[in-house]
């Protein structure tokens, strides 16, 4: 199904009578702002997950040391 340009004006004209410029300009304007939320909320979720991951892999290492000195120690006694 191809939309020309015909087809699209006739489209957009049953829209704005159906709902009327202004609502249709506050829908834009809600639309947007919505987006720019998602955008910065996602934006903020990553700055918080690579801050949190981090200190998350030097503590993993502690943790691996530890094993691997329990593990060696457990080898020893053997």
């Amino acid at each position: 199904m191809n939309l020309g340009p015909t087809e699209l004006i006739i489209i957009l004209v049953i829209v704005i009578v159906l709902f009327g410029g202004g609502r249709i300009a506050r829908l834009g304007g809600e639309l947007g702002s919505a987006i720019r939320e998602f955008r910065k909320g996602i934006s903020d979720g990553e700055k918080k997950a690579a801050n949190k991951s981090e200190p998350g892999f030097s503590r993993l290492s502690d943790d691996d040391e530890s094993a691997a000195s329990s593990e060696q120690a457990m080898a020893n006694r053997k």
